[in-house]
């Protein structure tokens, strides 16, 4: 049995990439982070929740990636907004299959989904 101990991104500066994500999700950048090296997690991090790792790489990101975060919350445009405060940006807005979201991009452009959570359903 194996489980999810870091979720890994390939960085120029992983220190300042780190400490974008780190006000993202309210977490904490781990002592000693580097331009090489950066773990964000800490005490906010919810339990079970995979660390993440930020390591440099010599080449710039190329294309779209293949994998990507999504982030829930109730109310989309107020987290956007923040988080294009701390640097990220826009990419598009999508409606489909039920779902309203965002995709933003970090500063170093890896791209990460805002999903609206939407109100349970009146029984």
């Amino acid at each position: 049995m194996v489980t999810i101990g870091a979720v890994t991104f390939d960085c120029e500066d992983a220190a300042t990439l780190a400490a974008f994500w780190a006000a993202a999700l309210d977490w904490g950048v781990a002592p000693g982070a580097t331009e090489e090296i950066a773990m964000v997690g800490g005490p906010n991090r919810p339990a079970g929740a995979p660390s993440l790792l930020f390591l440099r790489v010599p080449e710039a990101k190329q294309a779209k990636n293949r994998n990507h975060l999504d982030l829930h919350t109730e109310d989309l445009d107020a987290e956007v907004s923040r988080l294009v405060g701390l640097g990220a940006s826009v990419v598009h807005e999508k409606f489909e299959w039920g779902v309203h979201w965002k995709t933003l991009a970090d500063p170093e452009g890896n791209e990460f989904c805002v999903v609206e959570d939407q109100p349970p359903a009146a029984t």
